[in-house]
């Protein structure tokens, strides 16, 4: 059977490496299928091209999974709208958060086979076996489809606890020279990056989180050091981009890696996502001696009322205080700062930007966007109780229609009032950072010039 799986254009001149859908690969070339993948996102394939190519070929499936968000809704449909155009159509699997939290919306208006919910590696394959043997499709958990004009969607699947177990991603079929050159902060030019999951889930629920499946499931060091050796050496990696939701997800677990990878005799640097109240002198010592460079944190924001009703399970000064922690240590922190949420106001938004200029240290732009309620979320749900969102379809099609404009507005402020102080907001940000550029040039043209420094090497785009 041939499976196509398509990694979507993301507007990207070198794209993210389409974690999800190499896992997938894995697990299905695992069980005999015959898998490709189709490269819009390095290529920048027009949708016809891809109607052209089903037309060509004979694919008996075709699958795209993508997050939620007004950029991949609107790509997606006009996937499934080449798709569906093609000669000789496959069966059409959607998966990912997007789709996920509300199928029978996503299955009438992409015309799509079947939704794919939540984890996808074991259920995809119990889908496929079934359907194409005959089966009873209701007998699959973590599915939704029409049938006979009537819609199903049978009980969820619980998350795969032994994550070790699932194969390594399906890298051989990816086009590893392009994803390899994404740049991270504080890396440097001459390095090739990959993703590497250390785990999956959260351990926390805040309000805004789309994340489906509770809980957090680590994977083993000996595991992750595996994938990280067969990077090193066969794709010349020198720097891992920890791209979980939460590598940092206690004190004992984030020092117990950084052990094995100091002792697992492979160089490279890395980044991760972390927590702020983990950020400890001890924890980031390690992490610094062990090779990270950049820690990326979800502050969200600098109030402590607004920390609470985001359920973020952190406050101001456990903020305060991680951030100097990791900036003592050597590491660079990655401060997000969403506005918006429920109880906010003028003053959270300006301790928000007051925090971002004080502890910049320039590895990175850092802007101020609005909260996005996505269905599944709390958020979400709060918005439609309010008749502030009728439903899914009100969401993607006029709603949602860009990430940094409000599709509701929780805080205390009037829209217009909103826009206004996030206009101020992030023109200082902006103005900050376009100044320190200013300045490093000035002071190259002075050592060049002036001190005659011979390293320099031309005035280049970073």
């Amino acid at each position: 059977m041939r499976v196509l799986l398509i990694a979507y254009d993301n507007d990207s001149f070198v794209s993210c490496f389409p974690q999800g859908l190499a896992y997938i690969a894995s697990t299905l070339r695992h069980k005999g299928y015959d898998v490709e993948i189709y490269n819009q996102d390095v290529y920048h394939y027009p949708e016809e091209h891809l109607t052209n190519y089903l037309d060509r070929e004979r694919f008996d499936v075709v699958g795209i999974g993508a997050c939620g968000g007004y950029y991949q809704y609107r790509k997606v449909l006009a996937l499934c709208r080449a798709i569906n155009s093609s000669k000789n159509r496959p069966l059409v699997m959607l998966g990912g958060h997007l789709p996920s939290p509300e199928p029978e919306f996503f299955l009438r208006k992409m015309e799509a086979d079947v939704v794919i919910i939540g984890e996808g590696e074991e259920t995809v394959v119990d889908y496929l076996m079934t359907k194409f043997n005959g089966g009873d499709l209701k007998n699959v958990a973590g599915i939704a489809f029409f049938e006979n004009g009537s819609f199903h969607q049978t009980k969820r699947r619980p998350p795969i606890i032994d994550v070790d177990a699932i194969p390594f991603p399906a890298w051989d079929i990816f086009p590893m020279d392009h994803y390899t050159l994404l740049r991270m902060p504080n890396i440097r030019n001459n390095q090739r990056c990959m993703s590497v999951l250390s785990g999956r889930g959260c351990p926390f629920k805040c309000n805004f989180c789309y994340r489906m499946d509770e809980g957090f499931r680590p994977r083993s060091a000996e595991s992750i050091l595996q994938e990280i050796e067969i990077l090193v050496k066969k794709y010349c990696v020198s720097f891992i981009d920890f791209s979980d939701e939460l590598l940092m997800s206690s004190p004992e677990r984030t020092q117990s890696l950084c052990e094995a990878f100091l002792s697992s005799g492979l160089h490279f640097k890395w980044d991760c996502n972390g927590r702020l109240n983990y950020a400890r002198p001890e924890v980031l010592k390690l992490m610094k001696k062990a090779g990270c460079v950049f820690i990326n944190y979800g502050i969200e924001s600098v109030d402590d009322v607004a920390l609470k009703n985001m359920r973020k399970n952190l406050s101001v000064n456990q903020i305060i205080e991680g951030v100097e922690n990791t900036l003592q240590a050597g590491i660079s922190p990655g401060l997000n700062i969403i506005f918006g949420n429920i109880g906010e106001n003028h003053s959270s938004l300006e301790n928000g930007v007051n925090l971002l200029l004080k502890y910049d240290d320039h590895a990175q732009l850092r802007t101020i966007r609005p909260v996005t309620p996505y269905p599944g979320t709390e958020l979400y749900n709060l918005a439609v109780s309010k008749g502030l969102i009728k439903n899914c379809e009100d969401f993607y099609e006029n709603k949602h229609i860009n990430s940094d404009l409000f599709t509701v507005n929780f805080s205390d402020l009037s829209d217009d009032e909103a826009y206004a102080a996030l206009y101020d907001a992030n023109e200082r940000l902006l103005d900050h950072y376009h100044s320190y550029r200013n300045k490093q040039q000035q002071e190259t043209l002075r050592k060049l010039y002036i001190e005659k420094d011979a390293s320099f090497r031309g005035f280049r785009q970073n």
